[in-house]
């Protein structure tokens, strides 16, 4: 067990061992959690570039505040937090440079969704979920991201977020409703393969009251 550990070692002990001055420990940490941070980043920003963007402005920050982390939470969620924020703030100053934009976060200008875009049968519904998530106000489409694309419960998506469990419960359920028009033939091919009904309203992974 041990040596398994010495050759494996935790997201914990990584963080720990960089902020004590371990040259390689934030890139091996870096390294194993890339691809989902990554998916994040683009999913919140539906664009590589601010994307990329986004990534590397959180794992400076990251990088920096890593003797900050006091283990109330899972380093994952730790970083999450620091991607979604990068990833927001970035939108908002865009958006305020571009038209001046302050107040509710939930008022962002809404990306719309690129067109022209063909795929192969095998890409098909991923882009034409991400499309859809073009549509959602960065504040609605972060929390959907988290709940209902990585499966983080509501109460850790509120910690990630910094805003109530009630907060995301409303961003998930107005973001699945705005969703709806644009993925409902993606639900009724589901149900139909599974031979189950296609209910009224929507629900995808769980319901959040507004």
């Amino acid at each position: 067990m041990s040596d398994q550990e010495s050759a494996e070692p935790s997201d914990a002990s990584l963080l720990r061992r960089h902020a004590d001055g371990d040259p390689e420990a934030f890139g091996v940490l870096f390294k194993r959690h890339s691809a989902r941070l990554w998916a994040v980043a683009l999913r919140i920003t539906c664009n590589p570039d601010d994307a990329a963007d986004a990534l590397q402005d959180a794992m400076i920050s990251a990088f920096r505040r890593a003797g900050d982390f006091r283990g109330e939470s899972a380093v994952t969620t730790w970083l999450h937090r620091i991607v979604v924020n990068a990833s927001l703030d970035l939108l908002r100053r865009r958006s305020a440079r571009s038209v001046g934009w302050s107040g509710d976060p939930d008022d962002l200008p809404v990306l719309e969704p690129q067109q022209g875009t063909d795929s192969a049968s095998g890409t098909e519904s991923r882009l034409d979920v991400d499309a859809a998530l073009r549509t959602l106000p960065p504040p609605q489409r972060a929390a959907l991201v988290l709940v209902d694309m990585l499966g983080y419960s509501v109460a850790d998506a509120s910690r990630i977020l910094g805003v109530s469990e009630g907060t995301v419960k409303s961003r998930c359920a107005r973001g699945r409703m705005k969703l709806l028009p644009h993925l409902s033939h993606l639900r009724s091919d589901y149900s139909r393969e599974r031979n189950q009904p296609v209910a009224d309203g929507v629900s995808f992974e769980q319901e959040g009251g507004a």
